[in-house]
């Protein structure tokens, strides 16, 4: 049995949840009332837009960034002159291989670039390394080191393409 407790000698108040010690967050709703100086109509007013300050990047974006700076100064490796050499009709004939190779096809991307459609079948695939938090380039090179067999073509669309996002598309969708 549990000793008894003696409330005489703790000093200590009793906790109470009353309505006078409620404790509520200010509000930042706009008060109704009546205005009499305005007619009273159907439409809004219109009010005053306030433009904003294009968004700093995100720190993620920041750390792809800096990622990709020094790999771009580096001196041309073997597979870099190799994956520059490939043309259009191999990138081709490497996404048709790709897609002959899935069951269904892929019904969401008919809009982008073949370039898109292969960098983020390169994203998505699991056996080179995650993708998060790394640049594309530097993902295809590590995977490279660790005798991975990243393809080729991604590279080649890597190098080639000035526009291309250095950032993952999942990155960018988990960030």
């Amino acid at each position: 049995m549990p000793p008894r407790r003696r409330t005489a000698a703790s000093g200590q108040s009793t906790l109470s949840f009353g309505t006078q010690s409620r404790v509520t967050k200010p509000s930042t709703a706009p008060r109704l009332g009546k205005n009499l100086d305005k007619p009273a109509s159907g439409t809004p007013e219109p009010q005053d837009v306030i433009v904003s300050q294009p968004p700093n990047p995100h720190a993620a974006e920041l750390v792809v960034r800096q990622q990709v700076k020094p790999a771009t100064q580096e001196p041309l490796l073997e597979e870099d002159k190799r994956a520059l050499k490939m043309s259009k009709q191999d990138l081709n004939r490497y996404w048709k291989k790709e897609e002959q190779a899935r069951l269904a096809p892929r019904v969401h991307q008919g809009d982008l670039a073949m370039e898109e459609k292969i960098l983020r079948h390169f994203d998505l695939s699991s056996q080179y390394g995650p993708c998060i938090g790394i640049a594309r380039i530097k993902r295809w090179r590590r995977a490279n080191k660790l005798k991975l067999n990243p393809p080729l073509e991604v590279l080649a669309v890597l190098l080639k393409n000035e526009e291309v996002e250095e950032r993952a598309h999942m990155d960018e969708l988990l960030s």
